[in-house]
């Protein structure tokens, strides 16, 4: 299969965000696309001081997450080609970032329960307001 595009694909290990990513492989399927999946991580900040190195790898930490969560996702199928990454910085400018010459921009809606399950999560909106590509919001998938 040519690649024709990518889809960037944002992921927090949240199920909103494997929703995203099942539906970003699928989407990259149809069009022959390939999907890099991006996960963003911050220094961790403790009341305005940030602690000692060694104390905590969020970096590694952030590549479990995306490594796991492709793991739950897919498995060992990966019917398309799936580039991971991990990128210092704020979520909605690393997406932003990693989506400049993308096809498209995947991200899961970040509802919690009732009528703010309608709302649009911050990244999502700031990603949809400024984004260079087209934006799907993919909702989480109803639990049975």
């Amino acid at each position: 299969m040519t690649d024709t595009g990518r889809i960037v694909v944002g992921i927090d290990g949240s199920d909103a965000s494997k929703s995203a990513l099942r539906w970003a492989v699928r989407q990259a399927q149809l069009t022959g696309s390939s999907v890099d999946a991006v996960i963003a991580w911050h220094p961790v900040l403790v009341f305005g001081y940030m602690p000692p190195p060694g104390d905590f790898d969020v970096e590694g930490a952030a590549r479990s997450v995306l490594h796991n969560t492709l793991g739950e996702v897919l498995g060992d199928d990966r019917p398309v080609t799936i580039r991971e990454h991990v990128v210092e910085g704020a979520a909605s400018r690393v997406l932003l970032a990693a989506a400049d010459d993308a096809q498209l921009l995947v991200v899961g809606n970040r509802g919690h329960t009732g009528f703010a399950e309608a709302l649009l999560g911050s990244v999502g909106q700031y990603c949809v307001h400024h984004a260079s590509c087209p934006v799907v919001i993919v909702r989480d998938e109803p639990k049975s």
